[in-house]
């Protein structure tokens, strides 16, 4: 298969025709009829962004970042992944930025298609609790220049031993705020975004604890008329992965609501996906969500010092995200509803016997056994190589 090859040159000219015809298809989505936020239940209960927002980043100079970062100091390296560094830098202006920077041992073709598609993607895209996209760069290198999160990501905070315990006000703020930006890529966002790689580290944090979905390297748009991507190779991170996605690649909204569930559990018992001993946060978890044991998920650190409501609504909404078939998971619409204020009614959730039985077949454990054996070849005992 040939490989279209976009040179400097093209992406020029990318970048001269991206924001208009963007402005274009605004247009042609309000003749049609864009979804309209006021109508949607579930902005009553969390807030959604302005869709006729016009994209407003810009083209950075490669002086303007260099100067920014302290010529790409090692001192301001913050975040290193796959094909792509993160660095923290300051604008004359005195604005905080952090800049991607493809590495340069990966400038081939499918690593600037994946930055042309982070870019198409994260550029129109404007919501509280989704990372904003500042500009980029294309001189000696590709970058994308995003606003910096003073806090870091959740899992750097999390799970931290040098650091003091989460509270359970914030813990539970990360939740909704991040099951708000997820609703809003999924069902409100002009084109439907599927982001492929929810996790603790991809969820950055503003100094008042504002949560932020970043990194949309394997990020996918899908089409209103399809019902799913087949994609092939499975990339994204250990334990987090839709049964269905690393079983036969098929990725849609409810791949998202799966990883998301696996974050609450996260979130709830301090716990990591995987941990030292290949454990897997599911495999732990799961025979407490069956039994109701609720409160033996929560964090010991927290000393108990929880709302007990939200935990129980925060479980609830976990143990119905990651179940293993992904019809029987929620929408993040109906995610929220659970979390904030609606009707905790489990009987409504209650899924056939044959179901059940089909659950218990696929046990967690298998799956992380499957885990163990389909990726045990990858050279960094890890499938998360498309993400930063």
């Amino acid at each position: 298969m040939r490989h279209l090859y976009l040179g400097k040159k093209s992406f020029k000219w990318f970048f001269s025709v991206s924001i208009g015809r963007r402005s274009f298809e605004e247009e042609i989505s309000k003749e049609n009829g864009s979804p309209d936020p006021s109508n949607n239940q579930t902005s009553e209960i969390f807030p959604v962004a302005d869709q006729s927002q016009k994209p407003t980043w810009k083209c950075f100079s490669y002086e303007e970042i260099y100067e920014a970062t302290n010529g790409f100091n090692a001192d301001n390296l913050v975040g290193k992944g796959g094909y792509a560094a993160v660095y923290r830098g300051i604008l004359n202006d005195g604005q905080a930025i952090a800049v991607k920077r493809l590495t340069k041992a990966s400038s081939d073709e499918n690593k600037e298609k994946e930055f042309l598609t982070e870019l198409g993607t994260i550029g129109h895209v404007h919501h509280p609790n989704v990372s904003s996209l500042l500009g980029c760069c294309i001189d000696n290198g590709l970058h994308l220049i995003f606003e910096f999160s003073a806090l870091g990501s959740v899992s750097s905070l999390l799970h931290d031993e040098n650091l003091p315990p989460m509270a359970w006000k914030i813990r539970y703020k990360i939740a909704v705020g991040t099951a708000g930006g997820l609703h809003y890529l999924h069902k409100v966002c002009q084109r439907r975004i599927i982001h492929r790689d929810i996790k603790a580290s991809n969820i950055l944090l503003t100094e008042d604890f504002e949560p932020k979905i970043s990194d949309f390297g394997l990020a996918k748009w899908l089409p209103s008329q399809w019902t799913h991507h087949s994609i092939n190779p499975i990339e994204g991170t250990l334990g987090y992965l839709a049964p269905e996605y690393f079983m036969h690649g098929i990725v849609d909204e409810k791949t998202d609501v799966f990883a998301f569930g696996v974050f609450l559990l996260e979130i709830i018992s301090g716990r990591k996906p995987v941990d030292g001993s290949h454990q897997s946060l599911l495999s732990w978890a799961k025979p407490h969500l069956n039994q109701g044991e609720i409160e033996k998920l929560v964090d010991p650190k927290l000393e108990r010092d929880y709302n007990d409501t939200q935990l129980r609504r925060l479980a609830f909404t976990a143990s119905l995200c990651i179940r293993a078939s992904s019809m029987w998971r929620p929408t993040m619409s109906e995610v929220l509803e659970v979390m904030v204020d609606g009707e905790m009614d489990k009987e409504s959730w209650k899924m056939p016997e044959e179901e059940e039985e089909e659950e218990e077949f696929w046990g967690f454990e298998d799956l992380e056994c499957e885990f163990d054996s389909s990726f045990s070849t990858s050279p960094h005992n890890s499938i998360s190589m498309g993400s930063t």
